[in-house]
C-alpha cells in the first residue's frame, strides 16, 4: 500500500509542482519515490523471509536496515540543497492550492500508515520494518512542512517559510539515518 500510494503522490506532486514551479512540491513528490524505494526494499527484505534459515534471514535485516539508513541521508541531501538553493536564489513559487491538498491528504494518509507499519514491525520484530516507519514517520514531517510552506506562501506571499521548513526537518533525517546505520543488531524486544 505504501509503494502504490507513494509513487502516486509522487507523480502528481511533481506533475503539479512542475505547473506553480514549486521547488518544495517536485522535492516532496521525489520523497514520496524514496518512501517508495524503503517500501520495495521491505518487500524485497520479506520476499526472502520464510525461505532462508535464520542466519541468513538476520544478514538480509541488516541489509535491508542499512539499505533504509541510506534512504534518509539521499533525502536529507536533497532537501537540504534544494531549501539552500531556494533561500540564495530568491525564486518563489506560484501559490498553489492543488499542493496544499496534496499536503493535507498526506497528513491524514501517513500517520495511518505510520500506524499499521508500527504494528507489524513489532509482531514480526523487524528492526528494518521499523526503520522504514521512521522514513513514512518523516513523510508525515514533510507533509506538515510542505502544507505551512505553501499555506504561507498561498495566503501571505511569505515563500521562505517553505525552505526554512525544510532545513529544520534536514536535521531530523539525517539523525534518524544516522541512529539507523549505527544499529548492528535486531530489534530484541
Amino acid at each position: 500500500i505504501t509503494v502504490m500510494y507513494n509513487i502516486l503522490e509522487g507523480l502528481v506532486s511533481i506533475f503539479f509542482g512542475y505547473l506553480a514551479g514549486s521547488i518544495a512540491l517536485i522535492g516532496f513528490g521525489l520523497d514520496s519515490f524514496i518512501e517508495s524505494i524503503s517500501g520495495g526494499i521491505m518487500i524485497w527484505r520479506f520476499g526472502f523471509h520464510s525461505k532462508v534459515s535464520e542466519e541468513a534471514r538476520e544478514i538480509i535485516e541488516r541489509k535491508a536496515t542499512k539499505l533504509v539508513a541510506y534512504t534518509f541521508f539521499i533525502l536529507g541531501a536533497y532537501v537540504f540543497l534544494v531549501s539552500i538553493n531556494k533561500l540564495i536564489t530568491a525564486q518563489p513559487p506560484e501559490p498553489t492550492l492543488f499542493g496544499i491538498i496534496i499536503a493535507v491528504i498526506s497528513l491524514v494518509t501517513m500517520p495511518t500508515l505510520y500506524y499499521f507499519k508500527t504494528r507489524t514491525a513489532k509482531a514480526l520484530n523487524s528492526h528494518s520494518l521499523q526503520a522504514d516507519t521512521k522514513q513514512t514517520l518523516a513523510c508525515m514531517f514533510l507533509s506538515l512542512a510542505l502544507l505551512i510552506g505553501l499555506g504561507l506562501n498561498y495566503l501571505y506571499g511569505f515563500w521562505q517559510a517553505d525552505p526554512i521548513v525544510g532545513l529544520l526537518i534536514v536535521s531530523y533525517l539525517f539523525r534518524e539515518g544516522w541512529e539507523t546505520l549505527k544499529e548492528e543488531k535486531l530489534c530484541s524486544c
